[in-house]
């Protein structure tokens, strides 16, 4: 299913008006070439030109339409009238395997192999009297020459009257490169994709442009070895997944597309590099990406508009049954390993990811907190020490596939958010035990969880509401809040302490609070004592409030234990509590300050 759906994609790109849209013909691809050699008619060099331009801080090369280049794992083999600098100029370099021809030998065989037609033409005749003449002085001169010796960059020639096209791009050079036979045809075998008996491709091209992976590319179907392979298949490799060349070189180009750095359809969950395409062509799927991307506010909005669009009626049916395909990829060595896959209509997609940002909605901490959350800070607020290198590997993936699928979050993500809770107590980076971040994940995990439990509420029911909650009778929601009004008593009675109770006793409070709760309910007496009498009294009003719906609130009758998902209902009542009197305590500044004349 995933390269069948890749493969449509490929075909109706390449059927696009957009000629920036439309992907190569098999055969063709698309390489970024950085430095072009230009020549004379007789073969010698006129200049070298750098076809890099500045992107923000980084020189990116231009990319030019060339005739597919070879799958290279081990020994040489050339691509056809472009490459690295020590196939087209013989840089030197140091080789791991002494074996087979030089670079520069295979790279001049690949063209004389070409038919009688193509070694007629004009930009063919000059290159190979460049070659001949192997005359690279110009080259020596050129400013980048040290750092083309150093970095042993993809070269390709031009001719000077050529415009800048490649002599790889003249038509009789393309025509010839198509016609090209690499050989005998593969092993017959029935198509995956297309579903007919078709020679099959023994390599498929690398995927590039996954995180982490391999610079020169990974690949998601490779067998190198018998013990991988099925009993039977003995032309190993390719047949162990037998497709025909044209689908391979279908699904590999749109899965390269997909990835490439300016897509606007690729995104990272975690360690998962993450595509997102549709059906069909009108720009939501890019919105629908960008979503889980840096800045979800901006596009959330788009996605709800055309899902009341839908259910009003002003849509028809094609945009009903639009399709929305979801793929994310992490590295496996030289491997990709699929993270997780997901198809559905957009219909019933889109309420899901709406429901998601539903569920993580929560009272903010300050202006400057996202309203719509993205999942890289998401994620980073449950990592050890705020870094995304730190998150779990599998997390990431099987939290977008419960977003995705509407069901409740894995139980690693409650325990996650807990832990951080209670290992960086009091951290001034993190504001605090519970920061708005991971309190949302707290609040969309034991909603999610509770609807499950209880499978007639309705899909947006909240258990745990955006704000505090004072009719909220649970006993873990409720020592949450208690420890707050606590600790605030403390810092009222004690001004500019450097450690407060949250300090030493979170993490024992929220575990086992029969053991704690005891101690910091007689402290609290004392810090009372020193309070004006006025607000000892809203603090007493407060306590007697949250004890009132604990049930046998005696100082002995604390629970001893609280299991995983009472601390995280600990943790969103500490932190709804804490709010609620930070926004008292600013309104009651805000009721202190002069009235401004006139």
């Amino acid at each position: 299913m995933i390269l069948q759906a890749l493969v449509d994609y490929y075909e109706r790109r390449c059927r696009s008006s957009d000629p920036a849209r439309r992907l190569p013909s098999l055969g063709l691809e698309d390489k970024a070439i950085p430095f072009v050699i230009e020549l004379d008619s007789d073969g010698r060099v006129r200049q070298l030109r750098d076809t890099r331009q500045h992107d923000g801080k980084r020189l990116v090369a231009r990319t030019f339409l060339v005739p597919q280049g070879e799958k290279k794992t081990s020994g040489v083999k050339a691509n056809l009238l472009w490459d690295s600098a020590e196939y087209v100029i013989g840089l030197a370099r140091e080789r791991k395997s002494g074996g087979g021809p030089a670079p520069a030998h295979a790279f001049r065989e690949r063209i004389e192999a070409l038919s009688q037609d193509a070694l007629a033409d004009l930009g063919i005749q000059a290159v190979r009297a460049a070659l001949d003449l192997a005359d690279w002085s110009t080259l020596h001169a050129h400013p980048a020459w040290p750092e083309i010796a150093e970095t042993n960059p993809v070269m390709s020639f031009s001719l000077a009257d050529d415009a800048g096209e490649l002599v790889c791009q003249r038509p009789s050079v393309v025509r010839a490169a198509l016609q090209t036979d690499d050989g005998a045809p593969g092993a017959m075998s029935w198509c995956l994709v297309e579903g007919r008996r078709l020679a099959i491709a023994r390599l498929h091209p690398s995927i590039k442009g996954v995180k982490d992976a391999q610079t020169s590319g990974a690949n998601i179907v490779s067998f190198n070895a018998r013990a991988f392979e099925s009993y039977g298949k003995t032309e190993r490799q390719g047949e162990n997944a037998p497709m025909g060349e044209r689908a391979v070189f279908a699904y590999t180009t749109a899965l390269n597309a997909l990835l490439a750095r300016d897509s606007p359809n690729r995104i990272q969950i975690g360690d998962a590099t993450t595509v997102v395409w549709a059906d069909r062509d009108d720009g939501l799927d890019a919105e629908f990406a960008a979503v889980f991307g840096d800045d979800p506010d901006a596009h959330v909005d788009a996605i709800r508009k055309r899902l009341d669009g839908i259910r009003s009626g002003s849509l028809g049916a094609q945009d009903s049954n639009q399709h929305f395909f979801v793929l994310g990829l992490a590295p496996n060595a030289s491997r990709i390993a699929v993270r997780f896959w997901f198809h559905e209509r957009f219909e019933r997609i889109a309420p899901r990811v709406l429901q998601h940002f539903a569920d993580l909605r929560i009272v903010r901490q300050s202006d400057k907190d996202a309203a719509t959350p993205a999942m890289y800070w998401l994620l980073r607020a449950i990592a050890p020490q705020g870094k995304a290198e730190n998150v779990p590997p599998r997390l990431a993936g099987e939290w977008m596939r419960a977003i995705l699928e509407g069901t409740p979050y894995a139980p690693a993500l409650l325990n996650a958010a807990v832990n951080r809770c209670r290992a960086e107590q009091a951290s001034d980076n993190f504001a605090g035990n519970v920061p708005y971040l991971r309190a949302a994940i707290l609040k969309a995990c034991i909603n999610r969880e509770h609807r499950r439990r209880h499978p007639g509420l309705p899909s947006d029911f909240q258990f745990i509401r955006e704000e505090l909650d004072v009719n909220q009778t649970d006993p873990g929601y409720r020592l949450g809040r208690l420890f707050a009004a606590l600790e605030r008593i403390q810092s009222a009675a004690q001004p500019g302490i450097n450690a407060t109770i949250r300090d030493r006793y979170y993490g024992a409070a929220s575990s086992t609070p029969g053991a704690v709760f005891p101690t910091l309910m007689r402290l609290k007496n004392a810090h009372l004592k020193k309070l004006p009498p006025g607000q000892e009294t809203r603090f007493e009003k407060l306590i007697g409030e949250i004890c009132g719906s604990v049930e046998q609130p005696a100082l002995a009758d604390f629970p001893r234990q609280l299991d995983l998902r009472a601390q995280g209902l600990f943790a969103l009542g500490y932190y709804h509590q804490r709010q609620s009197l930070f926004a008292r305590k600013d309104a009651a500044a805000d009721n202190d300050k002069p009235a401004q004349e006139d």
